[in-house]
């Protein structure tokens, strides 16, 4: 090469270093970026297992970090999906030949990739999964408390190797409400799914896949507010029974045929003002239906707290929908209580039309007196199957002269376990109240601190068919009550079915549960409990208990089984963190599991006051401050 050309390459090829190494310096290069500086990828949330019903589609979600732009290819049985490229992967509507499949996915960013693991689609044939749809608060209207279609979970495969938190359903606020359940709901432009439906104290409704559980990662099918423009949740009324917000309190109610969740649910607009509604929700999509809301008002005859001019009015600053709602024949029914014992306030019964939100009756249970508020540590009013209604209330007056027929002579039934009738106009139909009601209400020692429980028809010695009713409060007395003739008022003797003492060690801020031919108990620094059934009357003794004394505020027993077999009761310790814990149902003596047990705090959770376990299809959902923290077998 001629010398004067060699001198001109050398020249260039001298600029093209210097040209490569800046860019370099920059963090830059040629036909691309380099990995000195990049972080790689990571996976936090690995995809977690799915069991759908054929017709179903299931979601996989990873969660993964590392330095932007991350992309994702999802894949079946190792074979790339189709713009399957987003951290969360739907499938079509499956089919049994989808049974098994593998799903994984390749997360990639500038420095390299990752490899999530596997996660198995298992696909059921229609009809072989639990089709168990959980609409009301613990589970049927006689408040049993049991799940019999349970055929996932059982004694063998409920403890801390096999079973486990999946995850946790994240929301905007504490809830307070047990969450609700439906199989096999069509959401449009999704498909079939389980949905699980939550509801929040700041005023929020959330309808999520109850299969998509990995981590806390998982978005809602839908998710809607209650407020109006310019509210927002109430404040809390300067009591601490529920706090710093109150939006919906009480546990809704669906109506699978009229396609609607009922809510109830209070805000503020920035006036001060408060309102509570009731809303009906469209199951799909959370659309208001039938016109709905509709604003609570109520009036009723009477010169108790807060009236006027021989009217009680109800006034929406002083009462919280604090029990479950109730559904019977088409009709929506509300029970109110206060805000701690702050008056003016007295008893409220009301009664919506499921079909129009109409209001169709009031009835107030304490209207020439006070107090008398409804909470019962918000379970919820129970129902018989021939249309009667049995709630307790809390402290308030009571009319110790009674009339020919032996109700109160006012109307004033404070501190009652009451029956009321279903139909309108509402009636009181018949109650029971202690000897020493005026003296328990004088010293905040209501009856209704604790909810009610119906029984199943039983037969006594004689062969007779009973209709029992069982309940307490805080004088931890077990009162077993002959629906047919609930006891009145004497002073000198309850005049009742049954009266059980000295077996709780604490007040009862809960509601016992059934399940099999036994009565559970969870009173305040008590175990759990267990008292048999026999001859229509409850042992006087229990026959197990749990080693577990569950501090303020008790538990309120779940069980699930599957028919009468492989029972196990759930319930949750109030404690930081709070502790879900299964027991077997025919020994209380024996813990199958608790949330404490697994290594590194792998199934903790945050507490609650008043939760309540929900089971269903193979999961348990634990309400918390800020989610729904969901169990099942890992």
């Amino acid at each position: 090469m001629h010398p004067q050309a060699r001198a001109i390459q050398a020249i260039w090829f001298a600029i093209f270093l210097t040209v490569v190494s800046s860019f370099s310096g920059c963090g830059g290069g040629y036909g691309g970026s380099t990995t000195s500086n990049q972080m790689p990828v990571s996976i936090s949330a690995q995809p977690a297992n799915q069991t759908v019903t054929v017709g179903q589609t299931a979601t996989f979600s990873v969660a993964a970090t590392g330095t932007s732009p991350l992309t994702y290819q999802w894949r079946k049985n190792g074979a790339n999906i189709s713009g399957a490229s987003a951290a969360s992967y739907t499938t079509p509507a499956t089919a049994s030949t989808d049974n098994g499949a593998k799903f994984d996915v390749v997360v990639s960013n500038y420095a390299g990739s990752v490899t999530s693991t596997m996660a198995t689609l298992t696909v059921n044939p229609a009809g072989a999964v639990s089709t168990v749809d959980v609409v009301t608060y613990h589970y049927d209207n006689l408040r049993t408390g049991q799940n019999l279609n349970e055929t996932t979970l059982t004694t063998a495969n409920v403890n801390q190797a096999k079973f486990g938190k999946l995850g946790e359903l994240m929301v905007d606020g504490k809830v307070d409400a047990q969450p609700l359940y439906l199989s096999n709901v069509s959401i449009t432009g999704v498909g079939m799914k389980n949905v699980l439906y939550v509801v929040t104290e700041h005023g929020n409704v959330y309808a999520f896949d109850a299969d998509n559980v990995s981590g806390s990662t998982a978005k809602p099918l839908w998710q809607i507010s209650t407020q109006l423009p310019g509210e927002g949740p109430s404040d809390d009324r300067g009591c601490g029974q529920v706090t710093p917000e109150i939006g919906i309190t009480s546990t809704p109610v669906i109506d699978r045929a009229r396609g609607a969740i009922y809510v109830v649910a209070v805000s503020k607009d920035a006036a001060g003002n408060y309102f509570h509604r009731i809303h009906a929700l469209d199951l799909t999509s959370g659309k208001e239906l039938f016109g709905g809301p509709t604003t609570i008002t109520a009036t009723f005859p009477g010169n108790g707290a807060g009236s006027a001019s021989g009217t009680v009015t109800f006034d929406p600053r002083q009462y919280n929908e604090r029990p479950g709602l109730l559904e019977l024949n088409g009709t929506i029914y509300t029970t109110w209580g206060s805000h701690c014992d702050a008056g003016p306030y007295t008893s409220w019964m009301m009664a919506y039309s499921a079909d129009t939100l109409k209001q169709t009756s009031v009835l107030n249970l304490v209207p020439n007196g006070s107090d008398g508020g409804i909470w019962m540590s918000g379970t919820a009013p129970a129902a018989d199957a021939a249309g009667n209604i049995y709630f307790i209330l809390g402290n308030g007056t009571f009319d110790t002269a009674l009339n020919a027929n032996g109700f109160p002579s006012q109307g004033d039934c404070g501190n009652c376990y009451v029956k009321v009738s279903s139909t309108a106009p509402l009636k009181l139909l018949d109650y029971f109240t202690p000897l020493n009601t005026v003296a328990e209400s004088n010293i905040d020692g209501d009856l209704g601190s604790g909810g009610p429980l119906l029984l199943p028809d039983i037969t006594d010695a004689s062969g007779k068919t009973r209709h029992i009713a069982v309940g307490s409060g805080k004088d931890a007395t077990i009162f077993v009550l002959d629906r047919d003739n609930m006891g009145k008022f004497s002073a000198t003797q309850n005049n009742i079915y049954q009266e059980i003492s000295g077996q709780l060690a604490g007040q009862e801020f809960a509601k016992p549960s059934y399940f099999n031919g036994t009565v559970y108990y969870g009173a305040v620094s008590d175990s759990v409990k267990a008292f048999p059934i026999a001859s229509a009357k409850l042992a006087t003794a229990p026959s197990s208990k749990t080693a577990t004394q569950f501090p303020y505020p008790g538990a309120t027993p779940a069980i699930s089984a599957n028919g009468t077999s492989n029972g196990v009761l759930w319930a949750v310790e109030n404690a930081a963190p709070a502790v879900l814990h299964a027991y077997d149902a025919t020994n209380l003596a024996t813990e199958l599991y608790n949330s404490n047990q697994a290594a590194g705090g792998r199934d903790q959770f945050a507490g609650n006051k008043f939760i309540t376990p929900m089971i269903a299809n193979g999961k348990v959902f634990v309400g918390t401050p800020n989610s729904v923290a969901v169990f099942g077998l890992l």
